[in-house]
């Protein structure tokens, strides 16, 4: 492995190389040994697997945090459930993208299946963030009656019994039939049309292919944030839906960071900086797309801080929606609303990424002969 020769930009096929990243290129014709064994090789893959792949067990550690909480139920309870599909939606994005990086070397055609498969976990964190959204952040956000033990029981009982004599929405307004009925079939359907969009540059608008990947991801975001947007923007949705002051402005300001990060790391990955100053300088560490990497995951870090406040506020007062002046509750969260939900469109983004695969397969098939040649 160690007697393999790193390539320059002009030893390898063209579509294998990055805009201003002259050397440290891996010859598509790897074994899966040598591309697992090249993570510890400086190549200009090297960085963008560590960056993704060390983070996985950072988010792990502040995941199961929560779980520790006094009076926190069972980590099977339904409470948890959007909540374990949030970090089945961050471990797919933090370990499709490494795995990307990491094995793309195998062929051509892998290369290409590589980068669908990362597109598509992308998009499957998407909609494990609207999961988290819509069952910690939503305004109408509550604790269902899920078997919860400990000082606050009985007050959680009582709420429960009550439940039957509040008053039901008369005239619901159209944000909440947007969250009710739209909400999470909008997350799913523009995180396929993500995926579609960005497998398409693979083969379309190659010149301008960070660019659209980056943008094309602007979507998901805002239709996912959207409780978020509604909770800062109207002030009755934020005094209902916060236990105290503070927690609201906590749950806030880790969003405005989580934004920031978001917009840091779209600057680098469309301004190709620092490597576009100084080609060659950055090709095995330190180049823009590892600062990318960075990036994201530090907004993902915030975007979890941020559920965890909204969780904590639940737990501390599920009473937070609960009057005779507002509608009742969501219901509460089951295996077929988030499970389900993702199982589904697992299948759909797999199917994509199959019949995208199979066209990588017809083009690139003849010139991975050739390769495996040389």
């Amino acid at each position: 492995m160690w007697s393999l020769p790193l390539l320059r930009h002009t030893d390898v096929p063209p579509r294998v190389t990055e805009n201003f990243i002259l050397s440290g290129y891996r010859f598509p014709n790897y074994s899966l040994w040598q591309c697992l064994v090249s993570a510890f090789r400086p190549t200009n893959e090297t960085g963008n697997f560590w960056t993704h792949f060390l983070p996985i067990f950072v988010f792990t550690f502040h995941f199961l945090e929560v779980f520790t909480w006094e009076d926190a139920p069972e980590p099977s309870n339904p409470f948890f459930y959007p909540f374990w599909n949030y970090f089945l939606g961050v471990l797919y994005l933090l370990l499709g993208s490494s795995l990307a990086h990491l094995l793309n070397s195998m062929s051509l055609i892998i290369r290409e299946i590589c980068f669908f498969v990362d597109y598509g976990t992308i998009s499957a964190y998407t909609v494990g963030s609207s999961l988290a959204y819509y069952y910690y952040i939503h305004p109408q956000a509550g604790i269902p009656e899920i078997g919860f033990e400990g000082q606050n029981s009985t007050r959680r009982q009582s709420l429960n019994s009550d439940e039957e004599s509040w008053p039901s929405a008369s005239s619901p307004t159209q944000v909440q039939l947007f969250f009710e009925s739209l909400y999470i079939p909008s997350s799913c359907l523009v995180a396929i049309i993500c995926v579609i969009t960005c497998c398409n540059t693979r083969q379309c608008w190659w010149k301008y292919r960070y660019a659209v990947r980056t943008l094309v991801f602007l979507l998901p975001f805002f239709v996912s944030s959207t409780p978020v947007f509604y909770r800062l923007l109207s002030p009755s949705a934020s005094s209902l839906s916060s236990s105290s002051p503070h927690l609201f402005s906590t749950m806030a300001a880790f969003f405005y960071r989580h934004c920031f990060w978001l917009v840091v790391s779209a600057l680098f990955n469309i301004s190709k900086i620092p490597e576009r100053f100084s080609p060659g300088n950055f090709d095995i560490w330190g180049h823009s797309h590892q600062w990318f990497h960075c990036c994201t995951f530090l907004s993902i870090l915030d975007e979890l801080q941020m559920i965890k406040v909204e969780m904590w506020a639940l737990l501390l007062n599920p009473t937070l929606v609960l009057s005779s002046a507002t509608p009742p509750r969501l219901p509460g969260p089951t295996l077929w609303s988030t499970y389900g939900v993702m199982v589904l469109l697992q299948g759909c983004i797999a199917c994509i990424i199959a019949w995208f695969g199979w066209q990588a397969y017809q083009i690139y098939q003849p010139e991975q002969k050739k390769l495996k040649g040389h």
